[in-house]
């Protein structure tokens, strides 16, 4: 019997999924409150530990909680992360709900469906052994504590497969761009802007001149975004100090060292200024390679569960799927739920998808440990 044909004669009940569901999400879990994400934490755990018969190896990184179970010698990594952009408080004017086949809520479609699915999923498998699960609690700040767990988890395996939220229309994420952050520092000097401007070096000015050499990296598919600006100190004062950050979105490898490159060359134009560039790439490419061999067995066994046709798509926006692809594991993402919304007000699940793609992880994950190689 296939690991399709298994998990399609799974009964994955979404009554309990959404009580698991709505237990997650009434646990609100702002990234930087890390008193809230312990409290999630424990949540979360108590809920992986019914569902998958084992308690979780709870990981504390500068007062950051993450949760990580190994069943024997890991070959497929699940990864998910069970912080959330919305601050304490938002339940209420966001509150939990499941009305006309839709539930609401704080972070309800990034992440938390796809913590209950992977539960759900795996708890259906007919052995754990060989697969490790991964729940960070601090993905949506970049990863800051978590990115070498994730890396040292995903070296070697066989395949990650990553929870987080699906794209448009329920698309499977099969590439992602990666990340550079850089901030640009310009020196000058101070003068009287009325008494004597003259003695002064404008950094405004000649921030000005690098903002738009920044603006010129970018090609369509690389994208070099000044973003948060500053200058000067007082009105009649010439700018000693101006600065700009810089969000950069590569699509490869290659890329991101050319922009890195580029950014380090920059040069003034106004004699007597300098400039400080500091940062760099901080997430690698998910390049579309490291998925298709997955997203083509996807395919396959959406196609025996009888789901619809699943579609891929690439996306400008990281995850930590960037770090388990960086290190060579190939990678899936956007396996979790179907909906939108994701970090704004109209937030959503669509609850009549969940089973479904419960059954695809089951499947997937199936197939990769009983040796499905062609990927």
């Amino acid at each position: 019997m296939s690991a399709a044909e298994t998990a399609a004669g799974t009964a994955f009940e979404l009554d309990r999924m959404l009580a698991d569901l709505e237990e997650l999400v009434l646990c609100e879990s702002f990234s930087s409150d890390h008193e809230a994400v312990a409290r999630s934490a424990l949540v979360v755990a108590a809920q992986g530990e019914r569902l998958l018969g084992a308690a979780p190896e709870p990981i504390l990184i500068e007062g950051v909680t993450h949760l990580r179970w190994t069943f024997g010698t890991p070959r497929v990594l699940v990864l998910g992360h069970h912080d959330t952009v919305w601050p304490i408080g938002s339940l209420a004017s966001r509150p939990w709900s499941v009305a006309d086949g839709v539930a609401r809520g704080p972070g309800v479609f990034d992440m938390k469906a796809g913590l209950v699915q992977a539960f759900h999923a795996l708890a259906a498998l007919p052995s754990l052994d060989g697969v490790c699960v991964l729940v960070t609690g601090d993905e949506e700040l970049g990863s800051p504590t978590s990115r070498a767990l994730i890396e040292e988890s995903a070296r070697g395996l066989a395949a990650a497969f990553v929870l987080e939220a699906s794209a448009e229309g329920g698309a499977l994420k099969t590439a992602r761009k990666g990340v550079s952050a850089y901030d640009v520092l310009v020196r000058g000097r101070a003068a009287h802007a009325g008494l004597e401007p003259e003695r002064g070096v404008n950094a405004g000015v000649e921030l000005a001149h690098q903002i738009l050499t920044i603006a010129g990296f970018g090609d369509g598919a690389t994208t070099v975004v000044p973003t948060l600006a500053s200058a000067g100190s007082s009105r009649n004062t010439v700018p000693a100090e101006a600065r700009v950050a810089v969000d950069v979105r590569v699509p490869d490898l290659a890329a991101q060292e050319e922009i890195d490159l580029r950014m380090r060359a920059l040069t003034p134009r106004l004699p007597g200024t300098r400039i400080e560039v500091t940062g760099g790439p901080n997430r690698p490419p998910l390049e579309a390679a490291s998925s298709a061999g997955l997203f083509a067995l996807a395919q396959s066994i959406a196609a025996e569960l009888g789901l619809k046709p699943l579609t891929g798509t690439a996306v400008g926006g990281a995850s930590d799927g960037n770090y388990t692809a960086g290190v060579g594991c190939p990678t899936l993402d956007g396996l979790g739920a179907v909906g939108g919304g994701a970090h704004a007000d109209h937030e959503h699940v669509i609850v009549a998808e969940m089973p479904g793609r419960t059954a695809l992880l089951n499947g997937l994950v199936q197939a990769v440990l009983s040796g499905h190689t062609t990927f």
